[in-house]
């Protein structure tokens, strides 16, 4: 890597500019793994900070939590066999109660595997 140099007075200064990136959205599984880096693993959060890695790997954090989120409350669902438009109908706070059980399930799955996960 190259360094350029320019003179300001009588002192020759780094000639930087930073690169302009897209910023993508993070979700809430982003943010969470973000406060989990910063504080639990300082220095995996400061070796992607200085390798310009972190934004990239919040967001793919974000995509892999979300999809398995809802691969998982997918897959509940069909295991749990009673959660259905019918139910729905016939008893909808039995069906929010069941739907609230397989989400809170796969949330605590993601949390755990992904989000607090030491895999990068």
């Amino acid at each position: 890597m190259k360094i350029n140099y320019k003179k300001y007075g009588d002192y020759y200064l780094p000639d930087l500019a930073l690169v302009e990136k897209e910023n993508k959205q993070l979700n809430k599984y982003g943010l969470l793994r973000l406060e989990y880096l910063r504080y639990h693993k300082k220095a995996l959060y400061q070796e992607l900070l200085m390798k310009d890695k972190l934004n990239e790997h919040l967001f793919s954090v974000s995509i892999e939590a979300e999809n398995k989120l809802n691969y998982l409350i997918n897959e509940l669902i069909e295991f749990d066999g009673t959660i259905t438009e019918k139910l729905k109908a016939k008893n909808q706070m039995l069906w929010i109660q069941k739907m609230n059980t397989c989400k809170n399930i796969a949330e605590d799955i993601v949390l755990r595997e992904i989000v607090y996960g030491d895999e990068i």
